[in-house]
């Protein structure tokens, strides 16, 4: 499969925030206890319907030790989507994402970037240190679509609707960039038409 019909989601965010975890439920895997804090970046494949289309994803897990982090910035190139995931039993998990994740992929993909965020563990709700409204609010100040989930005790679907809702967002932009491109050149053509006119 080419770039340009890859559709690429990767996933952002501290070591042991449940990336991994998220993919692998996604996937048809089991939740892994014991998961460890990812070495090296992987990536699976899932298929989407989305309004009556299947589509192919590509969904990247990707390093979140601090030491590494510039091993993870190569993985942005192509992205379609990106995805920020946060622990909501660990406060800083969240504040790297609003001080460092966020800001380094709008530097290198641009504001528009489609983005998701998505606030893990909610299994844990006794050692809660993010509340829902927290996520919330952040994730509509930078125009990001939010949940609130857990890979141990919640299956696939939940995610599995998220993504589909994120791809339509994608889609919704390009079909509009596309208007816009159509508006533009046929500006261009009907000036091109007036200029004759006028010199005949």
């Amino acid at each position: 499969m080419s770039d340009e019909n890859l559709f690429k989601v990767i996933l952002l965010g501290e070591i042991m925030v449940g990336k991994t975890n998220l993919i692998n439920i996604l996937t048809g895997g089991k939740f892994n206890e014991n998961e460890t804090a990812t070495s090296a970046s992987t990536s699976a494949m899932k298929d989407l319907l989305v309004k009556g289309d299947k589509y192919t994803i590509q969904i990247w897990d990707t390093i979140g030790q601090e030491k590494l982090r510039n091993l993870t910035k190569l993985f942005y190139n192509n992205s379609k989507v990106v995805i920020f995931v946060y622990d909501i039993t660990r406060k800083e998990t969240f504040e790297e994402i609003k001080n460092y994740w966020v800001k380094d992929v709008e530097e290198k993909l641009g504001k528009n970037i489609i983005k998701g965020i998505v606030a893990n563990k909610i299994d844990l709700f006794l050692n809660e240190q993010v509340t829902q409204e927290e996520g919330e609010e952040y994730a509509e100040s930078i125009d990001a679509l939010f949940i609130t989930t857990s890979a141990k005790t919640e299956g696939p679907a939940k995610f599995e609707d998220f993504l589909i809702k994120l791809y339509e967002k994608y889609l919704s932009g390009n079909k509009e960039k596309n208007n816009n491109k159509s508006v533009i050149l046929r500006k261009k053509k009907n000036a091109h038409n007036n200029k004759k006119r006028e010199c005949c």
